[in-house]
């Protein structure tokens, strides 16, 4: 039966309309709607769920021997324990044949997508033995695989963006560092340390909406924000990786600059989400954690190698590995009153202390990761606090101990009277670590190993005498004290990164500072920045800087350079300043040897050389000042002739005003100006290098 047509439907409801009557909408008899459900919900059959829905975290793996019964339970611990690495396995399903033999291939679901992933890329084209390579994919491509159209296309050719040079700034030839500057209103510069005046290289407004900070070894710059965490890089810095969680207090890179934590105390409240680690490469959450009560950052601790990060619980530590992120071994560690940890800066090494429980003594204990064997412990008695203390090339280990003569409870809380100090020192690279102890019964104020070296120095002593002890350790001989300063004005020690100097500083009222050599312990410089809150010295160990920030203090803010031998070399002040951090190095790729023969011939070989180019600078600059002065006096000279040009046009009108006499020539003013000559000393020099 044909359609009514929709011209004819409208007019006899209009007809009815006119009569009163209720309009009908209802289809006539025998009508046939030809309409399909495609054409009227498109966009909700466009939603509509696949079978391959929720199957994300699946994967197929395929080359896998093909076994009997006997041979079962092996074989699937030998695939738990590969897939395992890189997430929870939530299920895993062998097909076998009527014979309970497997059929080569087995489907594994992990409880997320993120890990799924992971595994194809890692194991993918893995062979298991000679015999058996692994072929994995994800669920989800299968359809993709199955389903190859027979007039196949091969992709598109995409066009290579060249992405930025991240080390670019290693490659300076002069070796000059970078540094930010921070202000509090949000402005960043960064500045290239560049002789004899620093270069800015980029100066943005509102650049973060909280704080900056350089990783570890250098390679980015992290701004944060209301909605997460931004890394910059490359010449110009631009952005590298975007990171979203929403008010990140806290960030902290791991060694490795491989993987990135940061901390939101006002989680999602979706998934109740505070504590991410993300891959910096992929920008991927690798996993989350919920953090109880108020933290102390950092919450986790990374070792040397990116491999392992630990935190301690309850009378637990627990280590966990990557790229799995799950728990070493699937357990934590039970320590009983466990109080802090460190990893060693050059091995997979963990230090630790237990704290005295009646009867049972105090420990130092160092456990090797993932053995989980201990390698050396140490029982210590009356102690109330201990600081643990690793020198930078890990050869050292040093734990300050505070001990107690007498302790007594009151209200709740242990006080301790007679207190006087310890420091086990721990030799790493001797066989059965021996422990040297060096006692002092004064207070402690600071301690600092030297970076590249076997010296520490320690500050101690009464308010009225402070004094600065340095020792000296090395594997053939003892323990020594070397020199003892005393009467000194100091509360803090800054080695320079390449040993021999160090800096001794006042950094809570006076900010006097002390530039001592520890060769001869001469002092080169002594010098004062009121109120300096901070002190750092550059990677090369050739520039210090101290600062007043502003988030400290109101008045004096600011920061001032000095060389490595004490003396002022820019001074700095502003009213906004927040902070100042240099752009860290990555560890030299020169060996122990090859340095020494670089220090050995550095006055022969390289002296001459820097000095020509230090001349050449100084030239240089010396130019450029020229230069900047003929072109203001040019300028000067254009702007003077036009104005004379001028008041010779207004002459008539000047004699109009002073009925016709002419006071042009009139000398009557000769005493109201001075005639000054300046002269500018130029030195200039030519340099031929062969």
């Amino acid at each position: 039966m044909a359609k009514k047509k929709d011209s004819e439907k409208q007019n006899a409801n209009e007809n009815a309309n006119k009569n009163g009557e209720e309009s009908n909408f209802n289809d006539p008899d025998g009508f046939v709607d030809d309409i399909t459900d495609e054409e009227l919900l498109d966009d909700v059959l466009a939603n509509k769920p696949k079978e391959t829905d929720g199957f994300e975290s699946v994967i197929i793996v395929d080359g896998v021997p093909e076994v009997g019964p006997d041979r079962f339970e092996k074989l699937k611990n030998v695939i738990s324990k590969i897939f395992t690495k890189f997430g929870t396995v939530v299920s895993s399903y062998y097909p076998k044949d009527e014979n309970g033999n497997t059929k080569g291939y087995i489907f594994i679901e992990y409880n997320n997508a993120v890990s799924a992933r992971d595994a194809v890329t890692a194991v993918n084209h893995v062979k298991l033995d000679k015999n058996y390579t692994f072929l994995v994919n994800l669920f989800t491509d299968y359809d993709k695989y199955t389903t190859i159209p027979e007039n196949w296309e091969p992709p598109v050719p995409q066009l290579y963006v060249e992405k930025p040079n991240l080390q670019e700034y290693l490659l300076e030839p002069d070796a000059y560092d970078q540094y930010l500057v921070f202000d509090s209103d949000w402005h960043v510069q960064i500045w290239l340390n560049s002789s004899p005046h620093p270069t800015l290289l980029e100066d943005r407004e509102r650049w973060t909406e909280s704080f900056v900070r350089w990783s570890p070894l250098g390679t980015y710059l992290a701004t944060v924000h209301k909605l997460g965490v931004v890394l910059w890089g490359g010449p110009k810095f631009v952005r590298i990786m975007r990171f979203v969680q929403p008010n990140v207090q806290f960030i902290d890179f791991s060694p490795c600059e491989q993987y990135l934590t940061t901390f939101s105390p006002e989680p999602d409240a979706a998934d109740k989400k505070k504590l991410v680690i993300f891959d910096i490469r992929t920008g991927m959450e690798k996993r989350s954690f919920i953090i109880d009560g108020a933290p102390v950052w950092p919450i986790f601790r990374w070792s040397k190698d990116d491999k392992y990060f630990a935190k301690i619980g309850p009378n637990i530590l627990s280590v966990y590995e990557t790229p799995s992120f799950g728990l070493l071994d699937k357990k934590s560690i039970q320590v009983s009153g466990i109080k802090d940890f460190m990893w060693s800066p050059s091995d997979n090494v963990l230090a630790y202390w237990v704290a005295e429980d009646k009867d049972v003594p105090a420990r130092v204990v160092l456990l090797e990761i993932p053995s989980r064997q201990e390698i050396r412990a140490n029982n210590l008695f009356n102690v109330a606090d201990c600081k643990i203390h690793w020198q930078k090339n890990g050869d050292y280990l040093c734990v300050k101990v505070d001990r107690y003569a007498k302790s007594k409870k009151e209200k709740g809380e242990v006080k301790y009277s007679g207190m006087h100090y310890n420091f086990e020192i721990f030799h790493m690279r001797e066989k059965n670590i021996p422990v040297d102890i060096i006692e002092i019964k004064e207070s402690i104020h600071a301690f600092a190993w030297e970076p590249v070296g076997s010296k520490f120095a320690v500050v101690h002593g009464e308010s009225s005498n402070i004094k600065v002890a340095f020792y000296d350790i090395k594997s053939a001989e003892k323990l020594s004290l070397i020199k003892l300063l005393e009467k000194k004005v100091c509360s803090h020690l800054f080695w320079s990164p390449t040993g021999q100097y160090i800096v001794l500083a006042e950094c809570r009222e006076v900010g006097a500072l002390e530039f001592i050599d520890t060769n001869d312990f001469s002092t080169m410089a002594s010098g004062e920045h009121y109120k300096a809150t901070n002190v750092e010295w550059d990677p090369t160990g050739r520039f210090v800087v101290s600062s007043v920030s502003a988030w400290n203090h109101k008045m004096d803010t600011g920061f001032w350079m000095w060389s490595f031998q004490g003396k002022v070399l820019k001074r700095n002040n502003s009213n906004t300043f927040c902070e100042f951090k240099w752009r860290p190095r990555p560890l030299t790729l020169l060996s122990e040897s090859k340095l020494k023969d670089i220090k050995k011939s550095l006055k022969k070989k390289y002296t001459v050389q820097f000095e020509q180019k230090d001349r050449i600078r100084l030239t240089k600059a010396s130019k450029d000042v020229v230069e900047k002065r003929q072109k203001q006096m040019k300028n000067f000279k254009e702007y003077r002739d036009k104005r004379i040009e001028d008041w010779k046009k207004q002459k008539q009108e000047r004699l109009q005003l002073r009925s016709y006499v002419d006071t042009d020539e009139l000398n009557s003013d000769s005493k109201n100006y001075d005639e000054e000559i300046v002269e500018f000393i130029i030195k200039e020099e030519t340099t031929v290098i062969d």
